[in-house]
Formats: C-alpha cells, structure tokens, sequence
C-alpha cells in the first residue's frame, strides 16, 4: 500500500517519539508498504518553526534529508492536486491537511494520519 504520511507522523518518525498508535507504527515498519511525504509538509515545518512554534522546532531541511535517507519518498505538489481542493467539502480549515487529502485521492494513496477529523474525507484517510 501507498501511504503517505501527515506531517504530523513525520516529525513522531524524525523524532523517533512513541507513535500514537500500535497499528499506525505496524503500518510504518511494514516492508510491503511503500512510505511517502509531501513537499507540502516540508513546507509547513518551514512555516510552522519560523512561527516559534514549540510542536514544530525540527529543522525542514534536516527532516526531509532524513526522510530521503530513510527511504521515503517525496510527493511534489502539483497543479492537479491543487485542482483537487476544488472538489473538496470545507469538513476541515487547515489548508496543509486539505492538501495532503487531496493528493492522496489524486494518486491512489492513503494519507495516514492521527487527527481523526479528516476521516470525515472517506477513503482516502486512514486514520488508526
């Protein structure tokens, strides 16, 4: 399975913190799942930590080289998973988890995620 991994579950993998969930850390480590990020989650580090917020202090650059490093695969943002938020109700306001939605259902994927109301979106997100 394609997962694509919310920027959240990122920074618990960068940060090799306790995941939030048995099953999503199963999901992870599993060999037969192929892990990916979204330039848009580097992107909101970016945001985030020049903002000073305290849950985002993991420097962009690190985090993504790390991720490459670690065999994760980077998903680009491009015009047609823009297209997509066209298409999407209003169920959530953070415009990076919208995107992230988005792009999954543009490429098959499931966004694996720990905020719980962007199941509302369907299947595209997995959220255990």
């Amino acid at each position: 399975m394609n997962l694509l991994l919310d920027t959240h579950y990122l920074l618990w993998v960068a940060g090799r913190d306790t995941m939030p969930s048995a099953l999503a850390d199963a999901l992870i480590k599993d060999p037969a799942n192929t892990l990916w990020f979204s330039v848009a989650s580097i992107w909101e580090v970016a945001i985030k930590r020049g903002l000073d917020r305290p849950d985002f202090r993991t420097d962009p650059g690190t985090l993504r080289a790390g991720l490459l490093a670690s065999e994760y695969l980077e998903l680009a943002v491009e015009g047609r998973h823009i297209l997509g938020l066209a298409t999407l109700p209003a169920l959530h306001r953070d415009p990076f988890d919208r995107l992230l939605v988005a792009q999954a259902a543009a490429e098959g994927m499931r966004l694996l995620t720990a905020d719980r109301r962007l199941v509302a979106y369907g299947d595209p997100v997995l959220s255990p």
